[in-house]
């Protein structure tokens, strides 16, 4: 899924040009390091003794009379806090009250998926005997993850337990296979000129971090901006998958990250996220409310929705701020029953699947979260598994909400942006990550 986020399954579409100007500023410090000692200053005449030579010295440190400037005063070290604590299962509030049984399907297909690598291996034979019995229950579940896993509360190394909450789901649409009015709105198939550089080949480091560019001439520059693929610039003709009645629809589409297309026969098609620009995500809602156009509460789904119905002549404008733009893969049918096919390459399950940053809880994890359903104080706390993840999920305590299909979906996953905490549940003798 892509839900404000520029990738999906660890793509994390970096811009191209932001590597570029990381390395030139680089090569900049590189060069400032290496500033030779000033000359000493020439006197005008014998009689006029020679002023003391300044050296020359970073901003902001003054240096009003000094031959050599004083070093710097180091910054006081920031106490570091594991991202990953372990605590007692009585510190999940809600964590006997849930029905976890809800979310064992989705943890049994994220545990065989899982299942040959080590670090699973034993829980996920323990969840498949268990399983062997039948569908077990909320108090049998419970006991499982007790009995072979450890509860970690997640924070962000400066000791931040609170995050966001935000949701997603997968919209319906009306298109056609054919351009027609009032289908006129392309939804299009990775473009054959797109490069995707997987950096991991540069630097063990820079794992799931991709450039995204297109070759001009002999240089690697970045692929076209939404503005300009709108404009023709890209080579898209022939891409098309399908076409839609509605910009704005087709632009949550993307935001989204799948959906499902009701074609004038009947038929029913679904897409999945295939690819995406490269360029970084600019929210449109942010652009409407530091222009006045939208007030503050109202830059949700629905309320960017309205504005669009209102200033129809505008909407290429608006979708313009945002130069990311995401392409997609058509999917089989398959049970329309299922949600839409997640990073994990499973599908969804409504209300009991995530998505994460990767870099802090591993995919497939279970998790459980307490946050509040969106608009009110109503806790929503329960056990949930990590199978999706986002451009725009980063950090620690981040996570977005699968609310699942259709309208309903929609309305929930609009209006959510709640607080959060956050904790991983990860087997006994789980390697943790080095902070």
């Amino acid at each position: 899924m892509i839900r404000r986020r520029g990738g999906n399954g660890g793509g994390n579409g970096y811009w191209l040009g932001a590597w570029v100007a990381m390395a030139l500023l680089l090569g900049a410090c590189a060069k400032l390091d290496k500033v030779d000692a000033p000359a000493p200053a020439v006197t005008a005449t014998p009689a006029t003794p020679a002023a003391p030579a300044q050296a020359q010295c970073p901003a902001p440190i003054p240096c009003p009379a000094c031959a050599a400037c004083p070093a710097p005063k180091p910054e006081p070290p920031v106490a570091k806090v594991p991202v990953l604590e372990a605590v007692g299962f009585d510190a999940l509030p809600g964590w006997a009250g849930d029905d976890v049984a809800a979310a064992w399907s989705a943890f049994l297909a994220s545990c065989n998926a899982m299942r040959f690598q080590p670090a699973w291996r034993s829980a996920c034979t323990e969840a498949a005997r268990l399983n062997g019995a039948g569908a077990p229950d909320a108090a049998r579940v419970r006991a499982y993850f007790e009995s072979n896993f450890i509860a970690y509360r997640v924070a962000t190394p400066e000791g931040n337990t609170q995050g966001l909450a935000t949701g997603y789901y997968e919209p319906l649409l009306r298109g056609s296979r054919t351009r027609r009015a009032p289908f006129l709105h392309a939804l299009y198939a990775p473009p054959d000129d797109l490069l995707v550089i997987d950096l991991i080949s540069v630097n063990p480091d820079l794992k799931n971090m991709r450039l995204r560019g297109r070759i001009e001439g002999r240089r690697v520059v970045p692929y076209w901006s939404r503005a300009e693929i709108e404009r023709g610039m890209a080579p898209v003709s022939g891409k098309e998958i399908v076409w839609v009645d509605n910009a704005i629809e087709a632009f949550f589409l993307e935001v989204q990250g799948s959906g499902r297309i009701r074609l004038e026969s009947g038929d029913m098609l679904r897409l999945n996220y295939a690819d995406q620009n490269g360029h970084p995500y600019q929210s449109i809602g942010r652009w409407l409310l530091d222009r006045g156009e939208l007030k503050a509460g109202e830059a949700t789904m629905q309320g960017i929705k309205a504005w669009a119905v209102a200033n129809p002549k505008r909407v290429e404008e608006l979708l313009a701020q945002n130069p990311s733009y995401v392409f997609f893969r058509e999917l089989p049918g398959g049970n329309p029953k299922e949600g839409p096919i997640g990073a994990q390459g499973l599908p969804l399950t409504p209300e009991r699947s995530i998505a994460i940053d990767p870099r802090f809880i591993p995919l497939g994890s279970p998790v459980f979260l307490s946050t509040t359903y969106p608009n009110t104080d109503t806790r929503l706390e329960r056990l949930v598994i990590a199978q999706d993840t986002g451009g725009a999920i980063r950090g620690p305590v981040r996570a977005d909400y699968f609310w699942g299909f259709g309208a309903e979906a929609g309305a929930q996953a609009g209006r959510m942006r709640q607080a959060l905490r956050l904790w991983v549940l990860l087997p006994k003798g789980f390697p943790l990550p080095q902070n």
